[in-house]
């Protein structure tokens, strides 16, 4: 190996182990912030009030998954039981068109895509001295989800059909999202 590569080499090790320590994290993966004692984390079904139909059932689901795939705490439903109890209650949920389609045939324009924004209230309290380890009332998710066209001025029933099988999987998808950072929030203390 020539000089000049090793001290490069020499150089980048130097640099890569300096750096190797610095004390960042990817978010999701660093220590805990919660005290030691909270090992089980209880999490009774989300509030809804909106007029949402079960989505406090689908961010509850998806709350505890997170819980269970990503962190150390074992999860329970009976506030009773935990060392923790997370609660929460869903504000409010707004659905607006974010893109448009406009028909060449027709003067017709058609939303393809809408915007979910979602507002929650959430608090984790530690259930021996009711002490509030986390708390926000403006817990606010966005997400997005596309919707079929076929161009017709008045929806037929295919349209109908597609618009709530898609709305189904958009709301699952929008609760594994909040879940993510719902739980990052919590645990890392953001």
């Amino acid at each position: 190996m020539k000089p000049t590569a090793l001290w490069f080499f020499a150089g980048c090790l130097a640099l890569s182990s300096v750096a190797g320590g610095c004390g960042y994290h990817v978010a999701g993966h660093g220590p805990d912030a919660l005290p030691k004692t909270i090992q089980v984390i209880a999490v009774p079904a989300l509030e809804n009030k909106t007029s949402t139909f079960k989505v406090e059932q689908k961010l509850t689901a998806a709350t505890i998954h997170e819980f269970l795939a990503k962190t150390r705490y074992k999860v329970v439903s009976d506030p009773n039981a935990g060392d923790a109890v997370l609660t929460g209650k869903v504000l409010s949920i707004e659905i607006v068109p974010l893109l448009f389609q406009s028909s060449t045939t027709t003067s017709v324009v058609q939303a393809t895509a809408m915007m979910i924004t979602m507002k929650c209230e959430v608090t984790l309290t530690e259930r021996d001295n009711d002490k509030i380890l986390y708390h926000t009332d403006n817990f606010v998710f966005r997400n997005e989800y596309e919707i079929g066209s076929t161009g017709s001025t008045t929806p037929t029933q295919g349209q109908v059909e597609t618009f709530f099988q898609e709305v189904e999987p958009a709301l699952d998808r929008m609760a594994q999202d909040f879940a993510t950072r719902l739980v990052a929030a919590v645990t890392e203390n953001y």
